[in-house]
């Protein structure tokens, strides 16, 4: 393992403390935490986060094994070669609404590889009502081949029912 970073999915029903006992473990052993995602996605609570120094994958999942077991948890651990502060900026950021239907994302992600564009953040939701969803993504990324070439490649989505926003993003960090 060439930075001895792990990468840590955990997905179980959606309840307070979470969070603060997986954290609390990992901090009682010293470890550093990276980049994380933590959210709910429908009743459920996904945390996706990188760990250094805790060890093995198998120590780490005997380590949390008392939390996983509270919770409900799944947990899988798996070593990977990632490092910090090597983030990607988003340059562009793509918000599409419609009817709610089979086949959304990928029609919109097919289109969008095509111009050359590269997601680094998607996050959906459904709205509406029972009777009338609709679907609501928001797409972050680098627009490698400019907005152009986005906006060529995602003209058609329109004639499926579609409505597609580009907005250029300017991302400063302090």
């Amino acid at each position: 393992m060439k930075n001895n970073w792990l990468i840590l999915t955990l997905v179980g029903e959606d309840r307070p403390g979470i969070v603060s006992n997986v954290t609390r473990v990992l901090f009682a052993v010293g470890a550093e935490l990276g980049e994380a995602a933590m959210m709910r996605l429908g009743n459920q609570f996904a945390i996706m986060m990188m760990v250094r120094g805790a060890g093995s994958p198998e120590d780490v999942i005997g380590l949390l094994e008392s939390v996983r077991m509270t919770f409900d948890l799944k947990l899988h651990v798996d070593e990977t070669d990632a490092a910090l502060h090597q983030a990607r900026e988003p340059d562009v950021l793509i918000t599409v609404h419609g009817a709610d239907r089979t086949g959304i994302v990928a029609e919109v992600t097919a289109a969008l590889v095509e111009s050359g564009f590269n997601i680094l953040d998607l996050r959906s939701d459904v709205g509406g009502t029972a009777a009338s969803p609709i679907y609501i993504m928001q797409i972050e990324g680098e627009a490698r081949q400019g907005i152009h070439a986005i906006e060529v490649a995602i003209a058609a989505l329109g004639a499926q029912g579609l409505s597609v926003r580009i907005t250029p993003l300017d991302t400063v960090r302090g």
